[in-house]
């Protein structure tokens, strides 16, 4: 009916190496646009242009797939337990299996710029709540 996933199909919080890969679009830079932070402006909301405050999703430049706001705005909750990182490259990996922290990824209105690369990461809590951490799900097919 209407409204109803497909079977096997679920909304989520994305990985870290998924919420990653999505911010990229398919670069290695800093940033999904490039490396340049006088251009961030034009792709996010940071603490040097927001007004102190959250703005509305799509003002800004999305990526190269279409997705506003990977860098700024809001940080975004991702399923992974904050631990170190494996060592190697690696393909999709998963993020530690338990933890006291969650991640969040992307930089938010209360932080400067270099904060939004798509490398970085902070920690908190999963009880906790904070005016510049929100989520973005996404829709994956289960094994």
């Amino acid at each position: 009916g209407a409204g109803r996933l497909a079977a096997r199909y679920a909304y989520r919080l994305p990985t870290e190496a998924e919420w990653e890969y999505a911010c990229r679009a398919g670069s290695t830079n800093f940033f999904c646009f490039g490396n340049d932070l006088e251009k961030l402006g034009n792709h996010a909301w940071t603490a040097e242009n927001s007004n102190d405050k959250t703005q509305p999703v799509g003002q800004k430049a999305p990526n190269a797939w279409g997705l506003h706001d990977m860098h700024g705005n809001l940080w975004e909750w991702c399923s992974d337990w904050f631990g170190q990182y494996p060592q190697g490259d690696l393909i999709d990996p998963a993020g530690s299996a338990e933890g006291e922290f969650r991640v969040f990824r992307g930089g938010g209105w209360y932080h400067e710029g270099p904060y939004s690369m798509a490398h970085n990461r902070f920690m908190m809590k999963p009880g906790m709540a904070i005016n510049f951490v929100g989520f973005r799900v996404m829709l994956a097919s289960e094994p």
